[in-house]
């Protein structure tokens, strides 16, 4: 199974590297990002799984009722995307499934920010999905953490996709950044090792983000905008070709718990 999942949120990343972006414009870039996102997902029939920030739920109601109706899973991504308390871990499920008459079982953290994993299971959650299991200067060292899924009290972690040698994570940097080519090799070679796939990006990768006011690194856009909308439908595609089926996480973590 392939689990392909997108975290919807406010676009301020620009303000991580001294940007300027308005909150209107990091809500519409993402609005438009998610849009080309769900017309991929319908055109190849590929169910997903979409963590939402409250902030974006609630100022983009129109595409998270699409996504549901499109039979995708809404799970939560806090109530910030650059702002967290404890208490948002059970006020954001709730609010989501207030809004929107959802189940909302699952959880990332904002830039996989590390979590008090009794915390979640007491805020309501059944699998957490906020550990990349690699290594990367700065922002990670899980190296010690299993690549793939376990059980954690009641909660089931799910940690992101990294290739079996060497642990090279198949995050969203890496579609980007990486040969097409090298990047199915990596994808191809953790299917086949772990038997699913989990891969997450977000909506704004697939908008127009080159923009200098934002001062965004160049590895953070490049093959972004349309050279992600044309990038990610060929990769969709091809896992369709080779025969692998799409699901939620909800799907997912009914299939490991038979």
């Amino acid at each position: 199974m392939v689990l392909l999942s997108f975290d919807i949120e406010e676009f301020d990343m620009p303000l991580e590297y001294k940007g300027e972006i308005p909150f209107e414009k990091q809500i519409s870039i993402s609005q438009t990002g998610l849009e080309r996102i769900l017309d991929i997902l319908k055109k190849h029939n590929a169910k997903a799984t979409f963590f939402s920030t409250v902030v974006f739920a609630e100022n983009s109601r129109h595409l998270i009722e699409r996504l549901l109706s499109e039979g995708h899973e809404l799970a939560s991504h806090t109530w910030f995307h650059s702002e967290f308390e404890d208490k948002h871990l059970k006020e954001s499920r709730e609010k989501l499934e207030e809004l929107f008459s959802t189940k909302v079982t699952g959880l990332r953290m904002p830039r996989m920010m590390p979590v008090d994993e009794k915390k979640v299971e007491r805020a309501g959650y059944s699998y957490n999905s906020s550990i990349n299991p690699t290594f990367l200067p700065g922002r990670y060292n899980n190296l010690k953490v299993s690549r793939t899924y376990f059980k954690e009290g009641n909660v089931t972690q799910v940690p992101a996709s990294v290739s079996p040698n060497f642990r090279i994570p198949l995050f969203w940097l890496s579609f980007h950044n990486f040969p097409l080519s090298f990047y199915k090799k990596l994808a191809s070679d953790t299917l086949k090792k772990d038997n699913y796939l989990n891969i997450y990006f977000h909506p704004w990768e697939f908008a127009e983000i080159k923009d200098e006011a934002f001062k965004l690194p160049g590895f953070t856009v490049k093959n972004s905008g349309s050279d992600m909308v044309e990038r990610f439908d060929s990769f969709v595609g091809w896992l369709k070709a080779k025969g692998h089926t799409f699901g939620t996480f909800q799907e997912f973590q009914k299939q490991i718990q038979r």
